[in-house]
């Protein structure tokens, strides 16, 4: 997922994404323990793909506080 199309979606959207992004993680991790995973890099892209969500929603939570 690029940055670009994570700043277009809406925070609510972005708080949806990031749920569902969490529960996948989960799944994989417990795929990987059974040793069912096919693409262990798939893990490393669900991390990163939760971290770019999470500095998107801090950076328009710091600009909503600064606007104020």
């Amino acid at each position: 997922m690029k940055v670009k199309e994570i700043r277009e979606k809406s925070s609510s959207d972005l708080e949806k994404e990031l749920s569902e992004l969490k529960s996948e993680l989960f799944k994989l991790r417990f795929q990987l323990a059974t040793n069912g995973l096919d693409n262990p890099m798939k893990i490393r892209n669900t991390k990163r793909d939760i971290a770019k969500i999470k500095t998107i929603l801090r950076e328009r939570e710091i600009a909503e506080a600064s606007a104020e």
